[in-house]
């Protein structure tokens, strides 16, 4: 990672390089339980455009103390009273850094505690996998707050849950947790110890992927999703064409075809 690219960059996120490509990223803000306010988006903005340009193989998105991010800070959004223009943009710098981790194509793990409450779960819904511990508990809270939501909710979390489920969500507070998130979609993976730990495995393990084709999984597969069937498979093809055929991949390929690869097999 670029000197630029350095902790001493940021003030609300906390960012460390590791050997393995690895890129722990942890929103650094525990006093307000990691909630977002608009200099942390900003932050979210500038590492996540440039994290596959500074050589990041994987990111390790975390939260600093007891929460992974509790939403909105409402108590800026409170005092800087802004207008609807005011606020509209905020929502688009929201939509910015979301899609920059989601469509950056390189793969992202949140390490999921605590709360992940209102925008904290927008922010959730945009890394590719997400892993709870037994203290994670999902809600959307807007309702309750006279508000709505503006980073994302009503495309990311209702595609992994479904519509009502979410619209249940922001009417009622539904609390989501345990074993009944995972099942719902809400996160991929439940550990009965450290989520953060949990997750950091999971980056290692894919960062010794290719590049290439972590940004074709982590980047085509939801522009994929975003199109019409045809075209979705005139899209893939083409992608396809290109990822399976990269010259870093013949080694690979090699040890398939020699039969000294892993050989994939049923859990035990």
């Amino acid at each position: 990672m670029s000197k630029a690219e350095s902790s001493h960059s940021y003030e609300n996120l906390a960012i460390e390089q590791r050997d393995s490509g690895v890129c722990i990223v942890s929103l650094n803000r525990p006093d307000k339980r990691n909630a977002l306010d608009a200099a942390t988006i900003e932050e979210l903005i500038s590492f996540f455009s440039n994290a596959r340009r500074n050589g990041v193989r994987a990111v390790v998105l975390a939260g600093k103390g007891d929460h992974f991010c509790a939403g909105l800070d409402l108590v800026e959004h409170w005092k800087e009273d802004r207008s609807p223009d005011d606020f509209m943009h905020v929502c688009l710098r929201w939509h910015e850094a979301f899609n920059k981790m989601e469509y950056g194509g390189v793969p992202i793990i949140a390490a999921l505690q605590g709360a992940v409450v209102g925008g904290g779960l927008e922010l959730a819904s945009a890394a590719h996998v997400r892993v709870m511990d037994q203290s994670t508990y999902f809600a959307l809270p807007e309702g309750q707050r006279g508000i709505f939501t503006g980073g994302g909710a009503t495309i990311r979390v209702s595609e992994m849950i479904g519509k009502y489920r979410m619209i249940d969500m922001i009417l009622t507070g539904r609390v989501y947790q345990g074993q009944e998130a995972v099942d719902l979609g809400l996160a991929q993976y439940i550990t009965e110890g450290s989520s953060f730990d949990k997750a950091v495995e999971l980056a290692d393990k894919v960062a010794q992927n290719l590049p290439l084709t972590n940004y074709a999984i982590c980047s085509a597969i939801s522009h994929l999703n975003n199109m019409s069937g045809m075209d979705a498979a005139y899209a893939e093809a083409v992608v396809a064409g290109v990822v399976n055929t990269q010259p870093a991949a013949r080694e690979r390929l090699e040890a398939f075809a020699n039969k000294t690869a892993a050989r994939v097999r049923p859990n035990s």
